[in-house]
């Protein structure tokens, strides 16, 4: 067994699909319209284009618990979901210098460094270095 797509809601597909291939330098990998203006919509690491694919979902607006958890979660400035980079100081420089909005700065944590950012559709993400 082995992880393929992972979702993460979003408010808007379109947004987060610039948000995440100009800022994040990840790859559009599959664009399907599936109805209703919505599309499955997949981007993956550049860094690993065979890599398991980021499914970018939109935010079920007509499902209340879903919605209630992601604002929940953003509220509470919890990430939705982390990545792995390899220097966070480094990454979070080059975000920052894009306009990218961090709620927490570089920070050390045991065996780990951290960041989070938002991604502007309604998801605070967390960058993670293992030292």
């Amino acid at each position: 067994m082995k992880i393929k797509i992972v979702s993460i809601p979003v408010d808007n597909q379109d947004k987060a699909l610039k948000f995440y291939t100009e800022k994040l330098n990840f790859v559009k990998k599959i664009d399907i319209p599936v109805g209703d203006g919505n599309r499955w919509l997949t981007v993956v690491s550049g860094e690993e284009q065979d890599g398991p694919e980021l499914l970018l979902e939109p935010s079920p607006n007509d499902f209340e618990p879903a919605k209630n958890y992601q604002k929940a979660l953003f509220d509470a400035g919890l990430p939705y979901t982390q990545f792995n980079v390899s220097d966070v100081q480094k990454e979070y420089e080059r975000l920052s210098g894009l306009g990218v909005v961090f709620s927490v700065k570089p920070t050390e944590m045991g065996t780990a460094k951290l960041a989070v950012f938002n991604d502007t559709c309604g998801n605070h993400i967390q960058i993670v270095e293992v030292l």
